[in-house]
């Protein structure tokens, strides 16, 4: 039986102590991480927000994770990764109470951010690493932020075209199934067609 989560109290934070993930992540295999906030409330209120976000992946998440592709939006974050080290969860619960402090005491707000704990999701074929890649990169468009997936700052998108040379993101394991960005371009705007492919992946 799984163990509740424990809520405490502490600086005007309300600290989530996540219960044990029973299933534990595999060195060398490839994971969506996402999450969303606290009753599908915003988790970015600004753009040094999302900045700071970015930031914290580095500290936090690079040293157990390369980034292959990710997205951040107004209320939630899609994260595709390749997994480096065991200590994945511990990185994340570190990494959302330090996010979650900074914003709190920025913006003048108490309690939890986030809704829960950050869902994961293993990646085990090609097929899905490239469709959710597409999915990720197509969040702000399908969310009606953006007139072209590109224009949005906060993702990998603009990196997997050329657009920009972000040390972030390492699009490899993806681009290298297709000939050139442009093909991979093309492949993202030709959604609609594959876009069932990755339904079980997608956050509701």
């Amino acid at each position: 039986m799984r163990q509740k989560p424990d809520f405490s109290e502490k600086s005007g934070f309300l600290e989530v102590t996540m219960p044990y993930r029973s299933t534990p992540f595999c060195e060398g295999s490839y994971y969506h991480l996402y999450n969303r906030g606290n009753n599908r409330e915003a988790i970015f209120f600004e753009q040094e927000n999302y900045s700071y976000f970015l930031r914290e992946i580095r500290e936090y998440l690079c040293p157990h994770v390369d980034v292959v592709a990710y997205v951040l939006m107004p209320n939630h974050y899609h994260l595709l990764v390749y997994l480096k080290s065991n200590a994945l969860s511990d990185a994340m619960h570190a990494f959302t109470v330090s996010y979650t402090k900074a914003v709190n005491k920025r913006h003048s707000r108490v309690g939890a951010l986030f809704q829960g704990r950050f869902q994961a999701i293993i990646v085990d074929k090609d097929k899905y690493l490239t469709h959710l890649s597409r999915y990720i990169h197509l969040n702000p468009l399908k969310a009606g932020l953006v007139a072209k997936a590109e224009n949005w700052e906060f993702s990998s998108y603009r990196d997997y075209l050329g657009m920009r040379n972000g040390t972030l993101p390492k699009p490899d394991p993806v681009l290298a199934q297709f000939p050139s960005p442009d093909a991979y371009r093309q492949f993202v705007e030709d959604y609609a067609a594959d876009e069932d492919a990755i339904g079980h992946l997608k956050l509701e």
